[in-house]
């Protein structure tokens, strides 16, 4: 199956990464390559894009839809935690422009056959990268009820935690849970009203597994850490998310960047005064708009924060 996603808040993304003829920028996550040919576009006719995902499905696409414009890209099968080690081991100082695009894409949902989605009966995998040992049904079949709970509750923000958690250990002692489906048939039995709720009662446990299997939260923590390093002067950082945890960590650590502590303050400095690292350029998160939310109803969460390197 071909490989599915809607780019979302394409103009937006490049309004604000700034990209301009000759530069260099990086696709943390390249999706469907709709922001990479968006990107490339606009840094003709010499600009570089470095491109990253874990996914090698997401790789394979983009080498067949960028491939007339190979000689400008470079192209990782990478986490874009590891971003800051690809753009050294490229020789480059540093590049102007980042992009992250956290979503979860279509051709996970509906063409993966991994355990993404709780519509459809597959292999409970959830893994972004496949070399990852751990799956989705690991955790499940392995963790310790409080264990599954926690995960539930940390990551899914999800009410019914512990009665999920119960239900979930009560039926695998009779055979292991395989599947997706399975899995949210015992989501639905342990959360009151079942699929008469607004949204369906799996929602928030498949998202919380989804995260726990690829690490997602540590990840986005540790790729911020080195996000001063990998940026020129003026170079921009761009994240689009579409859950409250991860927009939460991006909005603290970018307010904390903006103001940071000196390490080695100079003569003229005050001890321990406080650095510019990074200015903010969303002092309010930046929303899709009715239209786009019309026309892709997946973008409707999406939450988009840039910042540029002083």
């Amino acid at each position: 199956m071909a490989y599915r996603h809607i780019p979302v808040m394409c103009t937006e993304v490049l309004e604000y990464l700034n990209c301009r003829p000759g530069g260099v920028y990086a696709d943390g996550t390249l999706g469907g390559a709709g922001h990479a040919r968006g990107i490339l576009e606009q840094i003709a006719p010499d600009g570089l894009l470095i491109g990253l995902d874990q996914d090698a499905d997401a790789i394979a696409n983009a080498r067949l839809l960028l491939a007339g414009q190979a000689e400008r890209v470079r192209l990782f099968h990478r986490n874009f935690a590891d971003l800051a080690e690809v753009i050294r081991d490229l020789g480059l100082k540093g590049v102007d422009g980042v992009l992250l695009d956290l979503g979860i894409s279509l051709h996970h949902l509906q063409g993966s056959g991994r355990g993404f989605s709780f519509l459809r009966d597959e292999p409970l995998d959830m893994r972004m990268d496949v070399r990852t040992v751990q799956t989705a049904a690991d955790l499940v079949n392995r963790l310790k009820e409080d264990e599954l709970q926690h995960i539930f509750q940390e990551y899914g923000e999800e009410r019914w935690s512990g009665r999920i958690a119960r239900r979930i250990v009560y039926a695998r002692r009779s055979q292991p849970i395989r599947s997706s489906g399975e899995l949210a048939r015992l989501v639905c039995e342990a959360v009151p009203g079942g699929r008469r709720a607004r949204i369906h009662p799996a929602t928030r446990v498949f998202m919380a597994l989804r995260i726990a299997v690829n690490d997602e939260l540590d990840r986005l923590s540790g790729f911020l850490d080195q996000v001063p390093e990998m940026l020129n002067a003026g170079g921009r950082l761009c994240i689009l998310s579409f859950h409250s945890l991860e927009d939460r960590i991006v909005k603290q650590r970018l307010k904390a960047m903006e103001r940071k502590p000196r390490r080695d303050p100079g003569p003229s400095d005050t001890a321990g005064g406080p650095e510019e690292v990074l200015k903010i350029l969303t002092r309010k998160v930046v929303r899709p708009g009715p239209d786009e939310i019309a026309a892709n109803p997946m973008a409707r969460s999406t939450k988009l924060r840039a910042a540029e390197r002083v």
